[in-house]
């Protein structure tokens, strides 16, 4: 029995250590990765912080249930001699039973106390948050209670109930389970026989219980404030009033009646011991279930409005503080339809950084014009603005990284040693097209050719989107840089990201970590070599940062040295936000309140608030003093280039839709109630662009979408988030007049395709094995009016080069279709000179002299001819109505 014993004990041990072992594995090459990075501190405050609270749970559970235990050993009891467990016939001496179950109780202890550290260490967040709470100044409207109590210390005694409870609850039974081996809790025909000092035991466990259920009835008084009451969040009328009230009546029972129950266990009377559960239950039962249904059918269904309007008042308070939607500024916009050719010309800069190349189509096209070899590919294209050669310009930006998955030759050498990155970028503006339809670069090819005055100095991408896997750099193998036309550029990484591999040990530890042997045997790896891992941006971020929620579209800076940097948006967030309107996953705060940097070279972090006044991050800035900077860290330059994401702007609309309706009746009644608009199935997602606003004299870079009337095509408002300079973060909310019709973009697409002549080509390019793809429906406000653009692209197949063919501009009643878009331009509003001095940035093989008209109608007549010995009698129509066009120019 003792051998027996022995191996129970070296079985628990091993199944104890063994996850410790495997995470040990895992934590120095962590801990050199968070030197690497330069955020050593961070990691500590974590390591500190998990270890601390988790062997503080671990130790007060073992303690705890040790104790019970010790406690229910030290107690004599009659020996029976045999010991029965339950109908498994299963019958042994007593002695040997006891012999048998201290070593089982000591390893179920230490199994449940090494889980409750665990359980510990994964609160360590919230334990820190607790420790480094900050005061809001803004307090709930029902208990008074700051809103800092709810976002930091409700969560905190959350978890010290809950581990409180069970740490009772465990205690009682491992004890119970003691006393019945040991004969003080006796089983047979007639019932259960407790002996006296067992039942004094069990009750002081009881009065124990009795409380910590009264602080949960406690703490769910304050979760009220987070209730779903179908029209609003937040506690309504019946959890005021019935809900509310009886929790803190269960609150100050439970405790007595932990008392009486734990008297009848003392004295042996069960009936006495049993009734107060019962009468607990009851009023459970009738104050949180019964009651309150009765009071919403009889009272508020018939008075909802009346008895609800303070609560929704609250609702709509506390949801826009939660998403940052007081700051959104509403400005009537008295939409008119008097835009004329001089009102073109005077917002050129606006007109020529129209985006006509859609994400998806440009990156198909950047992928087989600019991809250069197989191994090289384009992850996304991303939006920003530049100075280029002087000139506010909207570009595309795309960087070409490496894909592992497509190299040629697939083998350890040639994936880790050789092709370590990837080489540069594709840069172009977002509206300027060739004669083939294809996109105009400023920079292209490898190595980079510059057509502005943006250069790249620094082209090599081992920080990117695409790859995660560990490179080893500074080995006797040369690293592949680049192909020309007579052989491949080779290259020796000379940054500073990445660990040095001078040690036995050190390469132990990654071969380990990476599960692969050749680490240890390459001769090709040096005391000079580096391995690069978490090379992929948003893991790296997140390995640094996990309490932070990054934004999923990442964009790539070129910097004023030619660096290539990625710029990521980071959230805070939480769901204990009261009365706030909870999105995916429970989120009812958040703010975008932190930049991350990381340079696509070496790998380098860094964190900057943008938002300082979020309560979130002056908690984590607390926790974590050496993390953050402020945006005056920033080099002046890269902040030229931050940018509203995207993706927030569209969660805050989704919620401004319904919560720009400060008035509760208003609210209720879903009077002015707006949404996002909805185009092939899909809704519209918020889109860069150059303009000037209404009220303003310069252009700027801001973020827009339209929103439409709730069930209703016509446009309703634009939310524009603003993204340059001082500026940055403020949003507008331009209303149009509810008393007449604006055009939507589902109504204007409606048009479109029922419009005769371009419905026709349409059909006509589609019947020819070509693939029409439309491009987004832009809404672009220009003083007064509003210019509906959507770009057409065709391909020969769905793997074919996407080509923008066709531009459709709407204005009014009217909608045309053309080659470009000073074409349609000039259709709608005449005056070639002006719109052509607009545009002609934008459209450069496109003049304006009576020569250049000429050559244009000559060229026009030439294809129409053509055109009409194809018997493409569609095509020769809309040769002939262009040539119109451009034969009334030239008799202007």
């Amino acid at each position: 029995m003792l051998r027996k014993n022995r191996f129970v004990l070296i079985l628990g041990a091993v199944f104890l250590l063994l996850p410790t072992i495997l995470s040990l594995l895992n934590f120095y090459t962590d801990w050199l990765f968070f030197a690497e990075t330069g955020f050593s501190s961070v990691f500590m405050t974590t390591l500190y912080s998990q270890a601390g609270v988790g062997v503080l749970f671990g130790v007060v559970l073992f303690a705890a249930i040790m104790s019970n235990l010790l406690y229910a050993n030290s107690i004599r009891f009659p020996m029976t001699g045999l010991f029965v467990v339950g109908g498994l016939n299963l019958r042994m001496q007593r002695e040997e039973a006891l012999r048998l179950i201290k070593p089982i109780a000591m390893l179920v202890t230490l199994v449940l106390a090494f889980f409750a550290g665990n359980w510990g260490a994964a609160r360590w967040e919230e334990v820190l948050l607790f420790t480094n709470r900050v005061d809001v100044g803004t307090v709930d409207p029902v208990l008074g209670k700051d809103i800092g109590f709810y976002l930091f210390s409700l969560p905190f005694w959350e978890i010290l109930q809950g581990f409180a409870g069970f740490a009772l609850i465990a205690s009682a039974l491992l004890a119970a389970a003691l006393y019945y081996v040991r004969g003080g809790i006796l089983l047979d025909d007639r019932g259960a026989a407790i002996d006296e000092k067992v039942r004094r035991h069990l009750a002081v466990l009881v009065v124990l219980l009795g409380g910590v259920i009264a602080a949960g009835f406690y703490l769910d008084s304050f979760k009220l404030m987070f209730a779903n009451n179908g029209i609003f969040s937040g506690a309504g009328y019946v959890d005021v009033n019935s809900r509310l009230l009886t929790y803190r009546v269960l609150a100050f029972l439970t405790p007595v009646a932990g008392m009486v129950l734990a008297a009848g266990l003392w004295k042996g009377v069960w009936r006495v011991a049993l009734l107060p559960p019962v009468i607990l239950v009851a009023i459970y039962f009738i104050g949180i279930r019964i009651y309150p249904g009765l009071l919403q059918k009889f009272k508020v269904a018939p008075n909802e409005l009346a008895l609800e309007t303070p609560y929704i008042e609250s609702n709509i308070k506390f949801t826009r503080f939660g998403f940052d939607l007081e700051k959104i500024e509403t400005v009537p916009f008295d939409v008119d339809r008097k835009l004329s050719a001089v009102d073109i010309a005077n917002n050129d800069a606006t007109i020529k950084n129209i985006r006509l190349w859609d994400h998806a189509p440009l990156l198909k096209t950047y992928s087989q014009l600019q991809q250069i070899r197989t191994y090289y590919k384009f992850f996304d294209v991303d939006n920003d603005r530049y100075l280029v050669n002087g000139k506010y310009t909207q570009v595309m930006l795309s960087p070409r990284e490496l894909s592992y998955a497509d190299l040629p030759s697939k083998n350890w050498i040639n994936e880790r040693l050789i092709f370590t990155h990837g080489n540069g970028i594709t840069f172009g503006p977002v509206s300027r097209i060739s004669k083939e339809g294809l996109p105009e670069f400023f920079v292209k090819d490898i190595p980079a050719v510059s057509q502005a005055d943006i250069k790249v100095t620094r082209p090599e991408i081992y920080f990117g989107e695409l790859s995660n896997d560990y490179v080893v750099v500074k080995t006797k193998v040369p690293e592949f840089s680049y192909p020309t036309e007579s052989g491949n550029i080779n290259t020796t990484y000379s940054g500073k990201g990445g660990i040095g591999l001078d040690s036995l040990l050190k390469k132990a530890l990654f071969a380990a970590r990476f599960k692969t042997e050749k680490l240890l045997l390459s001769s090709d790896i040096t005391p000079a070599s580096r391995i690069i891992f978490n090379r992929n941006i948003n893991q790296r971020v997140r390995t640094i940062a996990p309490f932070l929620m990054f934004d999923g579209d990442p964009y790539m800076v070129v910097d004023e040295k030619g660096g290539l940097k990625w710029i990521i948006d980071a959230y805070t967030h939480s769901s204990r936000l009261p009365y706030s309107k909870p999105v995916k996953g429970g989120v009812n705060y958040m703010r975008n309140s932190v930049k991350a940097v990381v340079d696509a070279y070496d790998g380098t972090v860094s964190f900057y608030i943008s938002d300082p006044n979020d309560v979130l991050v002056k908690a984590y800035s607390r926790i974590f003093p050496d993390m953050f900077k402020p945006m005056s860290a920033m080099s002046e330059y890269l902040r030229t280039h931050i940018r509203y994401p995207h993706q927030f702007l569209q969660l805050q609309a989704s919620i401004f839709s319904a919560y720009h309706m400060t008035d509760p009746k208003v609210f209720y009644n879903k009077e002015n109630l707006w949404q996002i608009p909805v185009l092939a199935e899909k809704p519209m997602e918020p889109y860069y662009t150059i303009m000037k606003l209404p009220g303003e004299k310069l252009e700027e870079y801001i973020l827009l979408l339209p929103f439409t009337p709730s069930n209703r095509d016509n446009l309703s408002a634009w939310l524009t988030a603003r993204c340059d300079g001082d500026n940055y973060g403020k949003i507008r909310a331009y209303t149009f007049p509810r008393d007449r019709l604006i055009y939507g973009p589902k109504q204007i697409d409606a048009r479109i395709n029922q419009d005769s002549y371009i419905s026709q080509q349409l059909t006509l390019w589609s019947q020819r094995g070509s693939e029409v793809i439309r491009g987004s429906l832009l809404v672009i406000p220009i003083e007064k009016s509003l210019l509906y653009v959507q770009p057409l692209f065709l391909a020969a197949d769905k793997a074919g080069l996407p080509e923008l063919k066709r531009v459709i501009v709407a204005f009014g009643d009217e909608v045309v279709m053309e080659e470009n878009l000073e074409l349609a331009l000039q259709r709608i509003f005449g005056g070639r000179k002006a719109v052509a001095a607009a545009v002609t940035d934008a459209a450069p093989d496109v003049k304006a002299s009576a020569g250049s008209l000429a050559k244009e109608a000559m060229s026009i007549y030439e294809r129409a001819m053509n055109q009409q010995k194809q018997g493409n009698w569609a095509g020769y129509g809309e040769e002939l109505r262009k040539l119109e066009q451009v034969l009334k120019q030239m008799a202007k």
